[in-house]
């Protein structure tokens, strides 16, 4: 017979994370996959690779969060992105606070109360300017891979500064600034600072409890991490898995069911 007690689905718009979990709430598998144009064949794909994984014999709850989780036609039920992220990251963390989740194509800042739920949040889901989205079209501008972001932009004191809120217009700006001979990484710097800026400040809006915790991809950018630690002037915590939390908190809560 087997173990799992609840399957979590994050269909996001950048990738897609399917976490399965014990009774006692631990992780026993997990897959992230770029998420594909027909997320609902996608994640029928990966529910059967993580149940030939892990043996699962007898149904058991699926519960769908993220921007597709209406369209995944084999979940239980789907729950929003804030109760799965909140329940996620407090039980990884085990503290309440203010958790800043980026993803690919929003950001969201969420109060956690003590008994691990949302007390209030703020989300920006209309421009990419606040999200992971305006990292990477500045990576691909500047020929630097994703994962360098981070290392780069702290690599260097001088700092070009981006004034467009907007993905477009910064793309624009960085454009002129090259062409003006600026620093490749002095413009990285700047664009994390302009990034930060705007969820520091969703996060003052929603009214900032220590410590401040990070999920989502983003949360893995070391330069991402810093600048929101001095902007706050709080201690930044990051979950072990910080792109599965969605994921996970969903699982816990169909396992709670």
């Amino acid at each position: 017979m087997s173990h799992v007690a609840a399957i979590g689905i994050d269909a996001g718009s950048t990738t897609c994370k399917l976490v399965a979990v014990d009774r006692d709430g631990a992780i026993i598998a997990w897959l992230l996959e770029p998420t594909e144009p027909r997320v609902e064949i996608q994640v029928r794909r990966m529910l059967d690779a993580l149940r030939a994984e892990i043996r699962i014999e007898t149904a058991v709850p699926a519960i769908a969060t993220g921007y597709g989780r209406k369209l995944i036609k084999q979940a239980t039920r789907n729950l929003t992105e804030i109760t799965c992220h909140a329940r996620g990251v407090f039980r990884d963390l085990g503290r309440a606070g203010t958790l800043i989740d980026i993803g690919g194509q929003d950001s969201k800042v969420i109060q956690i109360g003590e008994d691990g739920r949302p007390v209030d949040f703020m989300m920006n889901d209309k421009c990419a300017a606040g999200t992971g989205r305006f990292l990477e079209y500045t990576a691909a501008r500047l020929g630097v891979p994703i994962e360098a972001l981070g290392k780069r932009a702290l690599s260097v004191s001088s700092e070009e500064p981006i004034s467009s809120t907007c993905t477009v217009f910064a793309e624009s700006e960085i454009i002129s600034l090259i062409a003006r001979g600026a620093e490749p990484d002095a413009i990285l710097r700047g664009l994390h600072r302009s990034l930060v800026g705007r969820v520091v400040s969703m996060a003052r809006s929603v009214g900032i409890v220590p410590p401040v915790m990070l999920s989502g991809g983003v949360a893995r950018n070391e330069a991402v991490r810093t600048m929101i630690a001095e902007a706050t002037g709080e201690d930044v915590i990051v979950p072990r898995q910080p792109q599965l939390m969605g994921a996970y908190g969903a699982a816990l809560l169909g396992s709670a069911a």
